[in-house]
């Protein structure tokens, strides 16, 4: 499912899925016949790198998913799509060609990626929108125009539906409940592709056979519910076998709804389960003894779908969890990797601290991940790496030996050949369990093997951590892959997510970090200093997760190209976290005790590709260097808008400017803007341009 919103349009809330990607040529191949995942396979465990670009994934393909034993990799849509000024991560929901020049990278790294994860032993699923094209017209990421959206480079005002399809006033879908509507209207005003005319079927498996012939592995089908059964059935008739002599593994997103049902489309392939990921979100911030009946809770059938914790959407419009769940999170992900089911995903992107928040981009093209920064990399968590070769492990083991010691606390077996308890509790639990396993010693892989357990006469008494678990299988069990890494997703102890957001102009070379009191902020060390992302220059931005109900002090650090440091100049800085998420947003050498926040806000349009910045008279707000200022984010454009840390009891003249893509800048008019902040916090600056 994917979002959109038009420029000035209400947003508008509904409760189905969204949005999709297409195709164009493919190499000559036998058809393929429907495939579905082998879920007693070892290695069939999805990492679903959310709007990674090609490059990275291509280097963890390499460095963590092959190595750690992952089946597959789950890509964002490889078609040209939408660019529009926000950069918003739907725009990749908008197809404007079937070009494979992307925001993520170009056809020929598309081509690479696929080949190194292919040699690392990882398949490749590309995400395919296939149920329509972009609802806005513009200029795509390979400089394809499109002024009628109804005419595209790969399709005519004859491939869609129209009135004569639609019964709705506006061809959208006004009723969820009503069949026609769904699969015959527009989603959100994205056209909607005429699916039944054999021309579009051929088309669409033309672009997904492309892919095929690249090495692409299978599709997970976004809006597949939009798209008759029949329809996609036929689709997938037309798909060639992959470059293995396999069928194409094909896995739809079937969003909860009144009609279809999920079931129409087993005959095409798997269906990803939103129910289970309810379960989970339920379980995981309520009681996980409710998991006991977790198989007749109203989840999808084993042999037909695929499991998730959260995706894209569902962790933005708060239906499942997310990353900022902190280790109740992580503990879902484990138990899905645990419990003997469907296809596993595990997701990894970025942190966000607005639903459509773009990815870290340079003029829209998604920059390289950096997991010590403000990407998620929940893959290569020690934990998640260990549950992966437990899982692999266990293989089709069938679960046993249940035993729920209290909400908080169950473990289970796998018929001997694992064991796995977990504690969402808020203090520690030990509890003997029968394990059903051999009397032995076994190293314990949530912690990367740094401890064991014994079991005796199949028993054995093991002690959790809060919000924690432990899991075992081999005594020889050594980590290998993300050992000591906590992907951003939090450590084995209970955490919280701290958001770093520090103003600091920097020369070339030189890099922000953050270091503090606590080993999540490098003890001091700054060798150890957490890295922080220059994506919103000159704001550096960053998530670490930090101990729950912990004191810290804290500061910012700059480290040049030949490593050397510059402290801030002020006094430490300090934080204390609770339960919930954290932000801290500080200025360079502004101490915390001298600093006040004012939050600009400025009315501008703006064209395609040009953004809004504030800058002024005095540091934090770049001194009048235009390198320097600070963009403002267009979420409730035309508004623009920022809170910016400075200086308490302080006069500054300031001024808005637009620059465009080209780093071209224009100032607004008129005399600078003044502005005196006191000694209280929470000032505001309402302008409109000028």
């Amino acid at each position: 499912m994917s979002r959109y919103r038009s420029p000035g349009a209400v947003r508008r809330v509904v409760s189905a899925a969204a949005a999709g990607a297409l195709a164009l040529a493919g190499a000559i191949a036998l058809p393929a016949t429907t495939a579905h995942a082998d879920t007693t396979a070892e290695g069939d465990v999805i990492a679903n790198l959310w709007e990674w670009n090609w490059d990275s994934i291509a280097s963890e393909c390499t460095d963590v998913l092959g190595p750690a034993g992952y089946g597959a990799v789950q890509v964002a849509p490889p078609s040209e799509s939408l660019k529009q000024t926000n950069y918003y991560w739907w725009d990749v929901y908008q197809p404007y060609s079937y070009d494979l020049n992307s925001r993520f990278g170009t056809a020929a790294q598309f081509a690479n990626m696929v080949s190194a994860c292919h040699t690392a032993g990882v398949k490749v699923y590309t995400d395919a929108v296939i149920n329509h094209t972009a609802a806005q017209t513009g200029t795509g990421y390979d400089g394809t125009t499109i002024t009628s959206k109804y005419d595209t480079p790969d399709w005519d005002p004859s491939d869609y539906h129209t009135s004569a399809d639609c019964p709705t006033s506006d061809l959208t879908i006004q009723d969820y409940s009503n069949l026609t509507q769904v699969q015959n209207c527009e989603l959100l005003g994205l056209p909607d592709l005429k699916t039944s005319a054999d021309n579009v079927r051929s088309g669409l498996a033309a672009f997904l056979n492309k892919q095929i012939a690249l090495g692409v592995d299978g599709f997970r089908v976004d809006s597949a519910k939009h798209i008759p059964a029949t329809d996609m059935a036929a689709i997938v008739a037309k798909l060639n076998t992959t470059t293995s002599g396999a069928a194409p593994y094909v896995f739809d997103e079937v969003y909860p709804g009144s009609t279809p049902q999920p079931s129409d489309y087993y005959g095409s392939g798997d269906v990803l389960d939103f129910t289970y990921a309810s379960r989970m979100k339920s379980a995981f911030q309520g009681n996980v003894s409710d998991l006991s009946s977790l198989e007749s809770s109203g989840i999808l059938p084993a042999a037909n779908s695929v499991s998730f914790v959260t995706n894209h959407d569902t962790e933005r419009n708060g239906l499942d969890m997310s990353y900022k769940g902190g280790d109740s999170y992580k503990l879902a992900n484990l138990f899905e990797l645990a419990y003997k089911w469907s296809t596993p995903t595990i997701y990894s992107s970025w942190q966000w601290t607005q639903s459509d928040q773009a990815p870290p981009n340079s003029a829209g093209f998604v920059t390289d991940t950096d997991c010590s920064g403000s990407w998620n990399c929940l893959d290569r968590d020690t934990a998640v790496v260990g549950m992966v070769a437990w899982h692999n492990a266990t293989g089709s083991a069938a679960v046993s030996d249940w035993s729920t010691k209290s909400s908080s606390v169950i473990g289970f077996g796998r018929s001997g050949a694992g064991f796995f308890a977990v504690n969402n509790g808020s203090g520690a639990a030990t509890y003997t369990f029968a394990t059903g396993m051999a009397d032995g010693t076994y190293a314990n892989v949530i912690d990367g093997g740094a401890s064991t357990v014994t079991v005796s006469g199949g028993n054995a008494s093991i002690t959790i951590p809060a919000k924690d678990a432990v899991a075992f299988y081999n005594a020889d069990y050594t980590c290998t892959v993300g050992c000591d890494d906590s992907g951003g997703g939090g450590s084995t102890g209970s955490t919280v997510t701290a958001t770093f957001d520090e103003y600091a102009s920097t020369t070339s070379g030189t890099g922000v970090y953050v270091v503090g009191s606590i080993d999540a902020l490098g003890a001091w060390d700054t060798s150890k200093a957490v890295a922080l992302s220059s994506s919103g220059y000159p704001v550096w931005s960053g998530a670490v997760s930090v101990p729950t109900n912990t004191s810290f002090t804290y500061k910012y650090i700059k480290k040049d190209s030949s490593g050397n440091v510059t402290w801030e100049s002020n006094a430490n800085r300090a934080a204390t976290t609770t339960t919930s998420a954290l932000s801290l947003d500080n200025s360079w050498n502004v101490a915390d005790a001298d600093a006040t926040d004012v939050t600009f806000n400025e009315s501008a349009t703006t064209d395609l590709g040009t953004n809004v910045y504030v800058v002024g008279s005095i540091a934090s707000l770049g001194s009048w260097n235009t390198s320097d200022a600070i963009p403002l984010s267009s979420a409730s454009y035309p508004t623009w808008s920022r809170l910016v840390i400075v200086p308490k009891s302080t006069a500054f003249t300031y001024k808005y400017i637009k620059k465009d893509s080209s780093g071209s800048v224009t100032w607004e008019s008129g005399t600078n803007r003044s502005y005196t902040t006191g000694t209280s916090s929470g000032y505001t600056a309402s302008d409109t341009w000028k």
